[in-house]
């Protein structure tokens, strides 16, 4: 077992699955609705069934795989669908899933007969690492990530690594993203030996995704409100929410994985940090090279730039009108709630453009 936060404790592969069933022979519940995307249902579904043991009725839930289903119109026909299947207080609903489906889920979850119990079953690399972990739920409003939800952990989160065999490498890369952060704001060993593949083909990864778990589990079993230390996790994610928002609502942009614009996020996070916070210029480019060299370059006009600053206003972490960006002093010395120039922004970009 390893630690999410003090409420949600992580199980892998075999033990999960029968910690999972122990769970579901002790708890009682009325009926189990499992909620699944088209992606799952086709790939996950039937291997996550085969190793369930109950007799309690099981429910399939489906709805369409993409960030763009995130929002509360998808809610509220889930939550008419639970209310028409008998869903009541005593209903289990399961999110076997990405990022979408266990933030959602866990919202609708949260929100349904004023809260029933929920247990995700990630099956992304992206998912396993950060969206599953940590008692975040929510949707989207248009194109702003996030921007409705509560915080609520799950009852226990399973993570059954062989899920992972049916993700393209973008999506592995995308999780990867997330992994790179927790080097950089936590643990400077783990950031080298992340850095050091050239490929996903690694060996150990249920040993990584593992320590990802730790990293994240200690920050929020401190800070589970996100008051202050937590706010570190968004390394990155200030800029990369707004790059992913605005490609997603872009018609002739391609839209990005969540990762994907993380990754972006973090090169010009680490840019600022350099200017303002005396973070090691050698540092800021070798986290400049490594990302290009796993995720490539996107390419941003001076006016795709503009629209982006503009979406900055609507980030979570801002406080009466300011943007705050979490920067670094040094690899596992984060900053928080630190204000950025415009001008820097513009300089950053520059940065992340030049070859």
């Amino acid at each position: 077992m390893t630690k999410a936060s003090a409420q949600s404790p992580v199980f892998f592969n075999k033990e999960g699955y029968a910690e999972f069933n122990q769970f579901l022979k002790q708890a009682s519940f009325s009926k189990i609705f499992v909620l699944v995307d088209t992606n799952t249902h086709l790939y996950c579904l039937s291997p996550f069934l085969q190793k369930i043991e109950t007799n309690i009725k099981i429910e399939i839930l489906e709805i369409d795989a993409g960030e763009e289903i995130k929002t509360l119109e998808t809610c509220s026909s889930l939550w008419e669908t639970l209310s028409e299947l008998g869903g009541d207080r005593k209903s289990l609903l399961v999110n076997l899933g990405g990022g979408v489906v266990t933030d959602m889920g866990g919202f609708v979850a949260a929100a349904f007969k004023r809260g029933i119990s929920c247990v995700h079953f990630p099956t992304t690399l992206l998912a396993m690492v950060d969206a599953a972990l940590g008692g975040k739920n929510g949707v989207n409003l248009g194109a702003l990530k996030n921007q409705v939800g509560v915080i609520q952990n799950p009852e226990m989160i399973i993570t059954d690594i062989s899920f992972l065999n049916t993700l393209p490498a973008a999506e592995m890369r995308s999780g990867l993203a997330e992994m790179l952060k927790h080097g950089l704001i936590a643990d400077e060993d783990y950031w080298n030996r992340l850095k050091s593949m050239k490929d996903l083909d690694f060996m150990d990864l249920e040993g990584l995704i593992k320590e990802s778990v730790l990293i994240k589990g200690k920050v929020v079993e401190q800070d589970p409100m996100e008051k202050g230390l937590r706010k570190s996790l968004n390394f990155g994610h200030t800029l990369g929410h707004a790059i992913e928002s605005y490609f997603l609502e872009s018609p002739q942009k391609e839209k990005l994985l969540h990762g994907e614009a993380v990754a972006s996020g973090m090169i010009l996070a680490a840019y600022l940090s350099a200017e303002l916070e005396g973070f090691p210029k050698e540092l800021r480019d070798e986290i400049k090279d490594y990302i290009h060299f796993m995720y490539g370059k996107i390419s941003f006009s001076s006016e795709d730039q503009k629209k982006i600053f503009e979406l900055l206003k609507y980030d979570k972490k801002n406080e009466g009108g300011k943007i705050n960006f979490v920067l670094l002093r040094k690899i596992g010395e984060p900053v928080i709630d630190r204000e950025v120039p415009n001008t820097l922004l513009l300089e950053a970009f520059n940065y992340y453009l030049a070859s």
